[in-house]
């Protein structure tokens, strides 16, 4: 049995604040802003719009797209670094919510990698036999561990969420190769001390080189090659970590997603928010070969590649 992707859907709140917004509470500007990382503008959730209720709008979603319901779903995994509260999980949470009585929920925090290490981890239990629908969400609220007065990372991030539904595909489509991967001791570099702390430069020169590195070694595993690649969703922190990934991979600027202007570094969201974008938009085809990849505070990393299909 493969599992692959049956299902998508997105949530990101209404409100939206733009560079220009930004300009009146802070020492930046719009140029600056996109000229060091692609962002336009980005969802911010409102005060009564916690991290729940934006995976609740995504996981709805996908579960209507993959013409289930939410008593077919058997596990939900939520990549999030922003949950409600520590406990009950966000998962648990949700699962309340749909109304999904037969499944099994927990959190999984790996930051920015999120969706990735869920994907894996959903796909260890429909291969073995375990669920047959798995419900994956990405999401954050990171509105509300930004400092608002730090221009250095308050320009950088959005809310939103993004969901999937793993499921049994046929044989030859679905996930063919996953790599994730840490290194704790680059946790200095990305952390939260009540707000977000980022040494830039330090999470620049890792990103570059590992969102390459990733990419080319989840191809080597399925025994591909770089010119076997349709499409590159990487995760959406900053144009240029995407573009060199983009580059590594030898693709044309119209096979990578970018949707980083509209939303800004949504976290563990922003790939599975990416992933809709460019289903609606027309660019992803059956059996076309896809590669995400992401990184993400603690450090850590992953990548799969995926034949896109039931």
């Amino acid at each position: 049995m493969k599992a692959g992707i049956i299902g998508v859907g997105k949530y990101v709140p209404n409100q939206v604040v733009t560079n220009q917004d930004l300009e009146q509470r802070m020492d930046t500007t719009d140029e600056w802003i996109r000229t060091r990382t692609g962002i336009e503008q980005r969802h911010i959730a409102t005060d009564e719009e916690n991290t729940s209720h934006l995976a609740f709008g995504a996981a709805k979603a996908a579960i209507e797209d993959a013409g289930i319901s939410a008593n077919d779903i058997e596990m939900i995994l939520v990549a999030t670094v922003t949950p409600d509260q520590p406990f009950p999980s966000v998962s648990c949470m949700l699962q309340e919510q749909l109304g999904a009585k037969n499944a099994a929920a927990m959190d999984i925090s790996a930051a920015c990698s999120g969706f990735i290490y869920a994907m894996a981890t959903a796909k260890q239990f429909i291969e073995g036999g375990v669920y047959k629908n798995v419900l994956i969400v990405g999401v954050e609220k990171l509105s509300k561990i930004v400092d608002w007065d730090d221009r250095n990372t308050a320009v950088l991030f959005g809310d939103g969420a993004g969901a999937a539904v793993i499921g049994p595909v046929s044989e030859d489509r679905g996930i063919l190769s996953f790599e994730l991967g840490s290194d704790g001791s680059g946790g200095k570099h990305l952390y939260q001390d009540q707000y977000v702390q980022m040494n830039g430069r330090e999470v620049f020169k890792f990103a570059v080189r590992q969102m390459g590195d990733s990419s080319v070694a989840v191809l080597d595993k399925a025994g591909l090659t770089k010119a076997d690649v349709d499409f590159l969703i990487p995760h959406q922190a900053n144009i240029r970590i995407m573009e060199a990934a983009r580059q590594r991979l030898e693709l044309p600027e119209e096979k990578m997603s970018k949707t980083v202007h509209k939303y800004g570094n949504t976290s563990a969201a922003s790939i599975p928010i990416s992933l809709v974008d460019v289903l609606s938009e027309g660019k992803i085809k059956d059996d076309d070969i896809i590669v995400m990849v992401g990184f993400g505070g603690g450090l850590t990393w992953g990548a799969i590649t995926l034949k896109w299909g039931k």
